[in-house]
């Protein structure tokens, strides 16, 4: 039997053995935790004695990407301290292996700040709030997430010159948010648990302030009635894609979307045929038949985000009919950044990982989730491109809208951990006073000290030829 199946039959074998116990009681055993690890533990932020030099940290974690996008990455990363946050998620998860842990582990997203959140449609259309990026999904300690994006909300108010009584009131209402609406989870059916999802278009929040949430759900309601109609045909379509003797061809944006030779995608010459047939493998059989409607017509890579710069990451062009496309992204997916301090995973492919982390964290995922593994050894996960996906753009939020925001964040979550841990056991560890809020706060606002020193470290060795960045236009 296969090592990672006899471990996940080991683990449902061992749920389902297990002694049926109260939330009071699992409650009262999280709050025991803190007998040997106490909440104000997690306060504070020790530079570690024999901490890695930063880039040498950077430079390995660009193992097996491809070198002429990599200067891309750190020209990205270069443009502030919190587009450097985004970039080193690798460089906070050897921090946070250093710092005191509850034990209690969940599903992690493994890079949660706040522009890996954000809005898109479900399988039924409606739109809904949800952590959106889990390229580094892992099970590990409930408060790494926790603390990682804390000290995004940290560095986005800075970023945005913030006062420092706004930002440390912003970061604590993000910390109670969370401890809030786990212990709302704790108690709640786990079927009720498992069906919870934050509704943009219906979305409220009664702890808010009311005239900021109005605010937020005008600019929310008026942000889904363009994206709404952005269909792919008219919108999606016509930017992408260029006609080239009445064949559909993607559009070449070097360095940004390029065609790969057969050296850089050795599938090239089959038409990708041998994964594509994988990747259907891995569908549902009701998506198969829908998915057998489109062939692919296009393969381009396309560089996305900033931590994922340089990982071999395409969009695929598949036609059902004329004016019928779909667009799906397929993804580099490497190991996570959390794997050398919480453990390898489960699965042999790290797409499959990180799909398994999307459907445990998300309250719902593209109906195109699959993976696959290409000829040249990389591991891929696929879904549709830009499904109604919206993010937030930092800059244009003040104190009281990234305040909301944070609490959204927050909330989002929650609600994702309590899928896959134990909602009682971390909400008792938490406790019902300020004391854990106030620990996350402290942590965050010192660990976005350190943040600014290895960002100034990372920018010297630009400076000193170290490193090559590239900025683009």
């Amino acid at each position: 039997m296969d090592k990672a199946v006899s471990r996940k039959a080991t683990h449902v074998a061992n749920a389902t053995a297990a002694p049926y116990r109260t939330p009071d009681e699992r409650s009262a055993e999280g709050r025991l935790i803190r007998d040997s690890v106490p909440r104000s533990s997690q306060a504070g932020w020790k530079l570690p004695e024999h901490r890695r030099d930063v880039v040498d940290l950077l430079e390995q974690s660009n193992a097996g990407r491809l070198p002429r996008l990599i200067p891309i990455r750190f020209g990205r990363m270069s443009a502030s301290p919190f587009s450097f946050y985004r970039g080193a998620a690798a460089l906070m998860a050897a921090d946070l292996a250093t710092t005191p842990t509850s034990g209690l582990r969940v599903q992690a997203c493994g890079d949660a700040h706040l522009m890996n959140f954000g809005g898109f449609a479900t399988p039924e259309r409606n739109v809904i709030f949800d952590i959106n990026d889990l390229d580094e999904t892992l099970p590990a300690p409930f408060e790494w997430d926790l603390k990682r994006l804390a000290a995004s909300v940290v560095i986005a108010a800075q970023h945005l010159e913030l006062p420092y009584s706004d930002t440390v009131r912003l970061t604590t209402d993000l910390a109670r948010g969370y401890r809030e609406h786990m212990h709302d989870y704790a108690y709640m059916r786990a079927l009720d648990v498992w069906y919870d999802r934050i509704d943009l278009q219906k979305y409220q929040d009664k702890s808010g302030d009311p005239d900021v949430v109005e605010h937020a759900r005008k600019r929310i309601a008026q942000r889904i009635e363009v994206e709404r109609r952005k269909t792919v045909p008219d919108h999606l379509y016509p930017r992408l894609v260029t006609e080239e003797g009445g064949r559909p061809r993607i559009k070449d944006e070097p360095p940004i979307i390029f065609h790969p030779d057969a050296d850089l995608a050795p599938g090239l010459e089959s038409g990708y045929a041998e994964a594509l047939a994988s990747y259907r493998e891995t569908l549902a059989d009701h998506v198969r038949v829908l998915f057998d409607r489109f062939h692919l017509v296009d393969l381009a890579v396309k560089v996305v985000g900033v931590g994922s710069v340089g990982t071999m990451c395409g969009v695929g062009l598949f036609m059902a009919s004329d004016n019928d496309p779909l667009f799906l992204q397929i993804k580099e997916a490497k190991a996570s950044v959390l794997e050398p301090y919480a453990g390898k995973s489960l699965y042999a492919n790290h797409g499959q990982r990180v799909i398994a982390g999307q459907r445990i964290m998300q309250s719902a995922s593209d109906v195109f989730l699959g993976w696959s593994r290409g000829k040249n050894e990389r591991d891929f996960y696929v879904r549709q491109l830009r499904d109604m996906k919206m993010s937030v753009v930092i800059e244009a939020l003040d104190a009281g809208l990234l305040r909301q925001y944070g609490r959204m964040c927050a909330h989002a979550l929650a609600r994702a951990h309590a899928r896959s841990g134990d909602a009682a056991m971390i909400a008792g560890y938490m406790g019902s006073g300020g004391t854990f809020d106030d620990a996350i706060t402290e942590f965050a606002t010192e660990y976005s000290t350190q943040n600014r020193r290895d960002y100034r470290e990372f920018i010297k060795a630009i400076r000193e030829g170290r490193i090559q960045a590239v900025v683009e236009d």
